[in-house]
């Protein structure tokens, strides 16, 4: 081969590597059935010429310290990469110390309501929304929800405006293409395309993750922006991305419209959210835990305390209770439980189907409009004594001193776990010294021995032995199977 041909080659090789992502997935789908060896390029122009109008430029001033992405917790950078720290240039000005930041909204009314995110608008001292024509105007925050991230905020134009709306998030499907608009790195008016990479994300940001994963490129400033479906119907608010350089991998992840829309609803009537709370303290089901309640499969959500004075006590809800199902419809995890309560309004009624005692109950609970708070408290362990070493713990007394360093309650009792062996299936369950066994299977502990005579009735059941913990001010259930003899 010729140099000038060698060149050349390796000239379109370097060519075809950097624009061949641009000419497949996730640009491609098979809208209709393709021809062997064919691909049907899809063409956004028509959907971008139509919504981009709606998609505004946000620009906040706060007084806001903005922590440094480095100075978090790595869960926090997952959550908030590109949100605290999507301030492109950080400013500041005298006499005051502020910060100038930049996000995206949407507008979903001609009146002049936009939709963002929380964390752009929420602590800012003012707020200015550039329109996509170019006009500026002042906004006002009419509301905003922390434990969604989501924010309304609103101008006064001087005429009707273009709007997008919402679509149905629950009708989409993983592969489907989308197109996110937004304001990334302050480039306004910015489309980027890609499919919906998987639905239902948990990113342990809070009780309502429920977030759309896509692959359109979602970079610092886009947070705010809309996730449109091809017919132009906003079906995600893009809130986070994951990647260890603050730019787009293509881990971007949207709020869902089906758990935006009521909220912006509830922030334009009412400028907050209010929602129902049961007073339960609750924990997912292992198989372990199911066998030992007798149940089949690990759906539900398993009661592990009731509040005082909670909608849960006066409904006559029970430590151990395993939630199944919320007005007939099924908790599959402690996720969906959390949901379809806070979905609901204070002082409505739910019917709960209940598993309890081998066999399923339906209880009615009017809700509260406010959690009751818990208390934390160090763990020690200051008394020995020995219990049944097929589970791999020790138990001690709780004397006066042990109580008054856990700061026990008076009416709390139980056997103190003085140690954990290694190895054990007590350690395998996550057991520590300093927790507190206060029930065994459906029976209160009343002491060490009471302790002990039921773990060692559990072995001879030779059914896992369902504790319940207390530790740090609050309780969950742990299922432990004593080993062989």
């Amino acid at each position: 081969m010729s140099l000038f041909k060698s060149r050349l080659a390796a000239a379109l090789a370097i060519t075809t590597a950097l624009t061949a992502p641009a000419l497949i997935a996730p640009h491609l789908f098979n809208a209709a059935p393709a021809i062997a060896g064919e691909a049907a390029v899809h063409d956004f122009s028509d959907l971008a010429e139509k919504v981009t109008p709606a998609v505004v430029n946000v620009a906040v001033t706060s007084a806001a310290p903005v922590v440094d992405d480095e100075a978090r917790s790595p869960m926090e950078q997952f959550r908030r990469r590109f949100q605290e720290q999507q301030r492109p240039g950080r400013q500041q000005q005298q006499p005051q110390r502020q910060m100038q930041g930049l996000g995206t909204g949407f507008i979903i009314d001609a009146s002049g309501l936009i939709v963002t995110n929380n964390h752009v608008a929420a602590h800012a001292s003012s707020i200015v929304v550039t329109l996509a024509d170019g006009r500026k105007f002042p906004a006002k925050l009419l509301g905003a929800d922390e434990k969604t991230d989501l924010a309304l905020l609103k101008i006064d134009p001087d005429k009707p405006l273009p709007f997008v709306s919402f679509g149905d998030a629950n009708k989409i499907r993983v592969g489907q293409p989308v197109m996110a608009v937004g304001n990334p790195f302050g480039l306004g008016g910015t489309v980027t395309t890609g499919i919906v990479s998987a639905r239902g994300r948990d990113i342990q940001s809070g009780p309502f993750d429920d977030y759309i994963q896509t692959d359109a490129a979602i970079n610092k400033g886009n947070s705010g922006g809309p996730l449109f479906d091809m017919d132009g119907k906003v079906i995600g608010i893009n809130t986070a991305i994951f990647s260890p350089t603050g730019g787009s991998i293509g881990l971007g992840f949207a709020i869902p419209s089906s758990l935006a829309e009521p909220v912006i609803a509830q922030l334009k009537d009412h400028g907050k959210v209010a929602r129902g709370q049961l007073g339960v303290q609750i924990q997912g089901l292992t198989q372990e835990i199911a066998d030992s309640l007798s149940l089949k499969g690990t759906d539900g959500a398993l009661v592990a305390g009731v509040m005082p004075d909670s909608a849960a006590l006066k409904a006559g809800i029970k430590d151990g209770d395993v939630i199944r199902t919320v007005d007939g419809k099924d908790v599959k995890s402690i996720k969906d439980l959390t949901r379809m309560i806070a979905a609901t309004a204070p002082g409505s009624s739910v019917s709960l189907g209940v598993w309890r005692d081998g066999k399923d109950v339906t209880v009615t609970a009017k809700l509260d409009g406010q959690s009751a708070t818990q208390v934390k408290a160090d763990r020690t362990a200051p008394t020995d004594k020995a219990a049944p070493a097929s589970y791999g713990v020790s138990l001690g007394e709780l004397s006066p001193q042990a109580r008054q360093e856990l700061d026990l309650a008076p009416g709390i009792k139980g056997a103190l776990i003085l140690e954990v062996q290694p190895g054990s299936p007590a350690e395998e369950r996550g057991l520590q010294s300093g927790d507190v066994i206060v029930q065994i299977g459906h029976d209160a502990v009343t002491s060490t021995e009471d302790a002990i005579a039921k773990l060692r009735a559990a072995k001879d059941s030779k059914k896992p032995a369902l504790l319940k913990i207390w530790r740090e001010g609050s309780t969950h259930f742990v299922a432990v199977a004593a080993r062989a003899a």
